[in-house]
């Protein structure tokens, strides 16, 4: 009783330009969460299915010692992939009703990141075995690293350029017109 609580705060944050409640911005925040697991559990669940389909394939017993133990952590890989994106989840289930929203979300973000890092080493391990076996070894570990390539711009390179767009677009020497002809602002402007 005595004192503020987040429901009698009139905006969660008086900047951003949206008009919600520390409550409502919980809701929001969560409900873009589970949006985010449900497309990271559906490109795990086909990697895991794919997975656990070669064992029963002719060709499996040719795999040499390297690619077993390759695919045996890409099995591990996947099951532990797979209940960490169920982790948000099991929690909310556990946690309903608790009042508990905030730390739900701030839970949850940080579980959708360790989530996306292993999903990433998966998806590098995938094409490292995939192409051994097809191809060759030194195929394996070219294609690994190509992907690996790409892993590194999309998580260092992609948030670097969207904070260099955001940056030009807010600072005072930027006009509407230069922000909103930026590569990145011409979907429609930028993301909120």
């Amino acid at each position: 009783m005595g004192g503020m609580t987040d429901d009698t705060i009139p905006d969660a944050d008086p900047g951003d330009g949206r008009d919600e409640s520390p409550n409502e911005r919980y809701d929001r925040n969560w409900s873009e969460l589970l949006q985010e697991f449900r497309v990271l559990q559906t490109g795990t669940q086909i990697l895991a299915g794919f997975l656990l389909t070669l064992p029963f394939q002719q060709r499996f017993t040719e795999l040499g010692p390297f690619d077993h133990a390759l695919y045996l952590a890409l099995v591990v890989l996947a099951a532990v992939l797979t209940l960490l994106a169920l982790t948000p989840v099991t929690l909310h289930r556990l946690l309903f009703r608790q009042k508990a929203k905030k730390e739900l979300v701030q839970a949850s973000s940080a579980i959708l990141i360790v989530c996306l890092a292993a999903a990433s080493l998966l998806f590098i391990g995938i094409v490292l075995f995939v192409f051994d076996f097809v191809i060759s070894p030194q195929a394996g570990l070219w294609a690994g690293a190509a992907v690996l390539v790409l892993v590194l711009v999309i998580w260092l390179v992609g948030p670097a350029l969207v904070r260099a767009a955001r940056s030009r677009a807010e600072s005072p020497s930027g006009s509407s017109r230069e922000s909103s002809e930026s590569p990145l602002s011409s979907g429609g402007g930028r993301a909120r």
